[in-house]
């Protein structure tokens, strides 16, 4: 893909933004230390957001790091973690952070709020979620037909699973007023909103995943952790965790960006060519908190989500504008140039 030409410089943060951004500022630092394979200090330093540093989905960021990829070309990062996407993005405008490793569908929303970010490394082609249904409630909720009158999960309202149950319900005649998206995070939040009846089902990732189906409190109702699962359900690739920054700061910053996607490409590679066990033996040992076997297991079902070399699929953006456009109506009447949304420009040379 051709690259475009500099976005205009991003308009002044509103007060409400800029409070946002302050309350992002207290996310948790989860690494920078040499002895988690970190850059020991040198090189440029960037702050990267993930939207839950412990979500399988997201795994290539702290992988990266764990593997001293980062260090090898001598960029100096320090992650960070929110428990949803939309409050690690908010920290990106704020320009709290440099980089967000979340979901691609967030450049498309932004661009009609006119704010310029790409993504620069497409880590995923599927979603990586599924929708649960509580036992309790699985007799009355058997598909997205009966969302009407549920009470769903979501991480954080705004965010992608926000995104992606709307659709799932508006794609099966189901408005979205018919239903109501509850806030409760991921892992425990959400698991104990769903014994305690808070929610009658939600989307969710794994590990997350993998705890409910062990401990037997819920079923898989949508799985779009694989291509075919995430053609079935939403009629074709959803690139989704991506290393998404402001045009702006790409443009002016690219060799520190060639040198992440460096990283982020041959962690790729690396996790296409070893076990799950193998992977899991390289992460942070309290992200198993089901125990090392079942976070191993986790890791096997998310990893056909994961490109093998950080190129957006072709026909992945249109797919996630149409997801969008059939209920967000911040899109629904907008023109979306796409082709600003994402480059491949850096993981080509990677290649």
């Amino acid at each position: 893909m051709p690259r475009r030409h500099p976005a205009a410089r991003l308009a002044a943060l509103t007060a409400t933004i800029a409070v946002l951004a302050a309350l992002g500022g207290c996310a948790d630092e989860v690494s920078s230390h040499a002895s988690d394979g970190g850059s020991g200090g040198k090189g440029p330093k960037v702050k990267i957001m993930v939207g839950g540093i412990d979500k399988v989905i997201y795994l290539p960021a702290m992988l990266s790091q764990r593997l001293g990829y980062f260090r090898d070309e001598g960029v100096n990062v320090e992650l960070l973690s929110e428990p949803a996407g939309i409050d690690a993005t908010t920290s990106l405008v704020a320009g709290n952070v440099q980089g967000v490793v979340g979901f691609y569908d967030h450049t498309l929303d932004l661009q009609t709020k006119g704010k310029s970010v790409e993504s620069v490394v497409q880590l995923a082609q599927t979603p990586g979620e599924v929708e649960i249904v509580s036992n309790k409630a699985a007799d009355g909720l058997k598909s997205p037909k009966d969302f009407a009158g549920k009470k769903l999960g979501v991480t954080g309202l705004g965010s992608s699973t926000d995104f992606l149950t709307k659709y799932l319900g508006v794609h099966d005649g189901v408005g979205v007023d018919k239903f109501t998206n509850v806030a409760v995070g991921a892992g425990q939040t959400f698991i104990s909103a769903l014994q305690q009846g808070s929610i009658d089902g939600g989307m969710t990732t794994d590990p997350t995943v993998a705890q409910i189906l062990d401990k037997k409190i819920g079923k898989v109702l949508v799985d779009m952790r694989t291509p075919e699962g995430s053609r079935q359900a939403l009629g074709g690739l959803y690139p989704s965790s991506s290393l998404y920054m402001n045009t702006d700061w790409v443009d002016g910053h690219k060799d520190t960006v060639q040198k992440l996607a460096n990283a982020f490409v041959r962690t790729l590679k690396w996790m296409s060519t070893h076990s799950a066990k193998e992977i899991a033996a390289k992460m942070p040992g309290d992200y198993a908190q089901g125990g090392e076997g079942l976070y191993a297991q986790a890791i096997e079902s998310t990893l056909p989500m994961f490109t093998k070399d950080g190129t957006m699929p072709a026909d992945g953006p249109a797919t996630v504008q149409r997801v969008l456009k059939a209920f967000n109506p911040n899109l629904k009447n907008a023109t979306i140039d796409l082709e600003k949304t994402y480059t491949t420009e850096f993981t080509r040379k990677a290649r």
